[in-house]
């Protein structure tokens, strides 16, 4: 497969120069959408945008379409993450933020308005971020006895204040 210019090998990561490469391939679900940045060079997050203006209301939690599909390497995660402008200034909170190397459809952003505020999304308006990384997948085993540790079964304000 050609990508602009390159030749991509599916769940590849390319060494070119002294750099690491990841290929993330990236499909438009609706020619309207608008595709995944990194606003500045050695961003952590790629911002994603809204596909269409929608509203939300104090306490109302909605689904924001991006119009976008991901294809992730396997032994890799996408993280979703607010933005930190959309967060302190207006309230707005992502939630269910993981996104499985295995998904191919739509990425919808999961937003809550924590203001009391009614607050409206623009179209291509900037709503959350994705963060990329690499995960581990252990073998789960299950056993009778866990080890000792000084926290033991403490909780919820065990250590203190």
């Amino acid at each position: 497969m050609r990508i602009r210019g390159r030749t991509i090998i599916k769940w590849k990561i390319y060494l070119v120069g002294d750099q690491n490469i990841m290929i993330i391939k990236i499909k438009k679900l609706n020619s309207e959408a608008k595709l995944p940045i990194y606003a500045h060079p050695g961003d952590a997050g790629m911002d994603f945008f809204a596909l269409a203006e929608t509203e939300i209301k104090p306490g109302e939690v909605i689904r924001v379409k991006t119009g976008i599909a991901l294809e992730l390497p396997i032994g890799y995660v996408g993280l979703i993450w607010d933005k930190s402008g959309l967060a302190a200034n207006h309230g707005l909170k992502t939630m269910a933020g993981v996104l499985d190397t295995g998904y191919r459809g739509e990425l919808q952003i999961v937003v809550t308005n924590l203001s009391k505020e009614i607050y409206s999304i623009k179209k291509h308006d900037k709503v959350a971020q994705m963060l990329i990384q690499k995960i581990e997948s252990p073998e789960l085993i299950e056993v009778d006895e866990l080890s000792d540790t000084s926290r033991g079964e403490g909780g919820f304000g065990s250590t203190g204040k």
